[in-house]
């Protein structure tokens, strides 16, 4: 039986990124073995996402994460440079442009007040104000919009994990190519974890990291993780009208747009009732056709002739509790630290949570950030930390 300091169950950009945190950080001196059921990552969630990053979140732990993720973003090269490979994630700082209803303004602008107290870069934009700024934006519903006026955007998100993968294992982490059948718990302690093969690999530390294969993994250990895997498809469409800068926009009823190439990428959660926990990878055109179509022509009179290129579905691993992810140690095990639950948010607050959960291993607390809010404690207790700017 072979022994590693830390075992890290999924190799996707949380993974990746805690690898590459964990290598970097002078404090340990450990083994790190990343295993990934599919190096090819074809199908996991960083590969498949919109691929943006905003700081136009409720809650302050997710602005903050945010906030670390923009600047480190920014110095990519400068942080993953493997040799003379340098990585370039192609970060367009577009902005997200959140629109909101006479009735919803309101949270809007408790949204706002939160975020300028962290230090935000957002403006809060009157319909009149948007109609200048959007003249291809129908503003006669709205009460107002809210606007990222630097550090948010989109940008390659296989890319950003590639490079951290390169970068972790430039460092002297190891991945594997194997499915974890589950973990062997002795009282407190993780023991071990069994591959499928047959393979025991004994541990220090595990994180699971396994997205929406992190509740099976949970189980295994006799936890209960609240994180259910939900479809979402996004559409590539052209339109013969090219609207001139524009940034992400999310529409009051949560369909969201933005530029992409030549085209836009788009797309809408299901109706709550028409959204159950699922694992297939079938897109859901009539989505399209019968609920996002009809709102982006409505919202851009421009989009009355828009059309769909290609499309893609992949998965959240939402916490069904409150929409926020649940980090660390769970209270009944020592050794087994979460990062699950992201609900969408990923690959933005990969690189904060990946030094955070290098944080948790090296000195048993996060220091760089106080993110203890989204600890197992309101789990248990089922108080929800709810995010109100969910996409």
């Amino acid at each position: 039986m072979k022994s590693v300091d830390v075992v890290i169950v999924g190799g996707a950009v949380i993974g990746s990124a805690a690898a590459y945190f964990l290598r970097s950080e002078a404090a340990f001196q450990g083994s790190v073995l990343v295993v990934e059921k599919d190096l090819s990552y074809e199908t996991c969630a960083t590969a498949r996402s919109a691929a943006s990053i905003r700081h136009q979140f409720s809650t302050p732990e997710n602005i903050r994460m945010s906030q670390f993720g923009t600047e480190f973003i920014r110095h990519v090269g400068d942080h993953l440079r493997v040799g003379d490979a340098v990585p370039d994630v192609g970060f367009q700082e577009g902005g997200y442009l959140f629109l909101a209803t006479p009735q919803g303004q309101g949270v809007l602008e408790s949204n706002h007040r939160i975020q300028c107290s962290l230090g935000v870069d957002v403006a809060l934009l009157s319909p009149d104000r948007l109609r200048e700024r959007f003249p291809w934006l129908a503003t006669q519903d709205l009460g107002g919009g809210s606007l990222g006026l630097s550090g948010e955007g989109w940008l390659d998100a296989y890319a950003l994990m590639r490079a951290f993968r390169s970068k972790a294992e430039s460092l002297g982490a190891t991945y594997q190519a194997a499915q974890v059948a589950g973990l062997r718990r002795s009282g407190r302690r993780i023991a071990s974890v069994e591959l499928t093969d047959g393979t025991t690999v004994a541990c220090g530390t595990v994180i699971n990291a396994a997205g929406t294969g992190a509740r099976q993994l949970a189980h295994s250990a006799g936890i209960r993780l609240p994180v259910e895997s939900r479809k979402r498809c996004v559409f590539y469409c052209t339109s013969p009208t090219r609207l001139g800068p524009c940034p992400l926009v999310i529409d009051p009823g949560g369909a969201y747009f933005r530029p992409e190439g030549q085209g836009y990428i788009c797309g809408i959660s299901p109706p709550e009732a028409q959204d159950p926990e699922c694992v297939d990878f079938e897109v859901q055109h009539a989505l399209f056709d019968e609920v996002l179509w009809p709102v982006l022509a409505q919202r851009v009179p421009a989009f009355e002739a828009l059309r769909v290129q290609r499309a893609w579905a992949g998965h959240y691993d939402v916490n069904t509790l409150d929409h926020n992810m649940v980090l660390g140690a769970h209270p009944e095990v020592d050794n087994l630290l979460f990062a699950n639950g992201f609900s969408g948010h990923g690959m933005q607050h990969a690189a904060a949570v990946g030094r955070a959960l290098s944080e948790l291993v090296a000195f048993g607390v996060s220091r760089s950030l106080d993110l203890s809010a989204l600890g197992w404690g309101r789990v248990v207790d089922g108080r929800p930390l709810l995010e109100s700017n969910v996409v």
